[in-house]
């Protein structure tokens, strides 16, 4: 009967144990899920950002791994982070200088508001609908015509105007700023 006692209470403290380490792994656990959660959150907002802009520049979109992150894991998902960051840093700063920055805001003193709504012309560089359409068809599917697009956004819409028609689209306006 001793001999089955003690193997009982050596029984029963395995099982606590076994017990104790299950409950530390599911925290564990718990725990690497947040974190992946939150990093997950944070890779998001950076990828986003990245990709609004190079679509304002009209140049590729920077592709993803592919990977999960529950496949990353938490240091993965670190690495991950930080590039996107960088890659978003980087893509703001190029986008925020447009090529042709000088002639288009030469152009804009002359035409209208950034907010001017009053159609058939829309926006600070005074853009039809048609304009608007063939160069900056996502911005005008996403946010409607430009007198509702950023300063930025409309300049990188008539950027991609210049290059194919160069500054003929305000003939008016660029022969006064000197650029036809």
């Amino acid at each position: 009967m001793r001999q089955f006692s003690r193997a009982f209470a050596a029984l029963t403290v395995c099982v606590l144990c076994a017990g104790a380490i299950n409950v530390s792994a599911a925290t564990k656990g718990s725990e690497n899920q947040e974190k992946l959660d939150m990093l997950g959150h944070q890779i998001r907002t950076f990828q986003q950002t990245t990709w609004h802009f190079q679509r304002l520049m009209g140049v590729s979109l920077s592709p993803t791994t592919g990977d999960s992150l529950r496949h990353l894991g938490v240091t993965g998902a670190r690495t991950a982070l930080v590039r996107w960051h960088r890659l978003a840093a980087t893509t703001r700063r190029r986008a925020e200088h447009p090529p042709h920055l000088a002639a288009l805001l030469c152009i804009h003193r002359y035409e209208g508001s950034w907010t001017d709504s009053g159609g058939p012309f829309w926006g600070g560089l005074q853009m039809d609908y048609g304009f608007q359409a063939v160069y900056g068809g996502w911005l005008l599917r996403t946010k409607g015509t430009a007198d509702h697009w950023t300063p930025l956004e409309q300049m990188w819409t008539a950027e991609k105007a210049v290059r194919s028609r160069g500054f003929y689209p305000w003939p008016n306006t660029a022969r006064s700023c000197g650029l036809i």
